[in-house]
């Protein structure tokens, strides 16, 4: 009877191929789906040799078996592998810049943060003028408040000016504010807690004893105890709230001219 070629060791076959009788006597070896080769020697078909195994330019193409690939889109990129698209940083929360300033995707997972004109600031922090800054902080809100109301503008110039602002709730619940008003005093008291011509930082104030309100009348600072106190009352609590035009300094009581 005939021999059977393919009986023992699958006829001289790679194991990853099929033996296959032919004519009595002789096979024919092929390779297994996923592999290549003539049959007695077979290799694993990496499908990311060719064409990137049809993934993405921005991804990665891994093998995970014969003729069998993933693909996994880069850092920076987003999509099922076969397409990625570029994620840009800056579309997101400004890319985690300040309302008030421009982010630029530079590449890949960078971008830079670069405050807008008129505003000064790191990117990540951006500031304007002395009056936007007021508005934009509770505690010097009020302070904000009183000055559109008796219209003083100075501090719209591009100074530089020394602001004293008593914290909101102080300046809510001082009685004699209610008093100036009605008197149309509260232009002057509200000038006597500004400083023209000099943005004056804390470090500054340690360094000089008396200073003239854009009111007129002189503010007396003392240094003690790692307080300044202006007019032996009024306490420095936050201080060197920098804007583009001076600085901001937040006091615990009204100054009083």
């Amino acid at each position: 009877s005939a021999v059977d070629a393919c009986k023992t060791s699958n006829g001289g076959c790679s194991a990853k191929a099929e033996c296959r009788r032919t004519t009595p006597g002789n096979r024919a070896c092929v390779c297994n789906a996923g592999y290549t080769g003539d049959g007695i020697v077979c290799i694993e078909i990496n499908p990311c040799l060719e064409n990137h195994g049809g993934c993405d330019k921005n991804a990665e193409c891994t093998q995970t078996g014969p003729n069998q690939a993933v693909c996994n889109c880069l850092k920076g990129y987003s999509g099922d592998g076969k397409r990625c698209t570029y994620i840009s940083l800056c579309s997101q929360n400004n890319g985690g810049c300040s309302e008030f300033a421009i982010c630029n995707d530079t590449e890949l997972t960078e971008r830079t943060c670069t405050c807008k004109p008129s505003y000064i600031g790191d990117g990540f922090k951006c500031r304007g003028n002395i009056l936007q800054e007021l508005l934009r902080n509770s505690n010097t809100s009020r302070f904000y408040n009183h000055l559109e109301a008796a219209s003083i503008r100075d501090i719209t110039g591009p100074g530089p000016f020394t602001l004293f602002v008593p914290r909101s709730d102080i300046l809510n619940s001082d009685p004699q504010v209610r008093d100036w008003t009605a008197k149309g005093m509260m232009a002057q008291v509200l000038r006597y807690h500004m400083v023209g011509c000099a943005s004056l930082l804390y470090n500054d104030l340690t360094k000089i004893t008396n200073i003239t309100s854009l009111q007129g009348d002189p503010i007396h600072i003392s240094y003690s105890q790692n307080s300044l106190v202006l007019n032996n009352k009024a306490e420095i609590i936050l201080s060197d709230a920098v804007g583009t035009n001076g600085v901001i300094h937040v006091i615990n009581q009204v100054l009083v001219p």
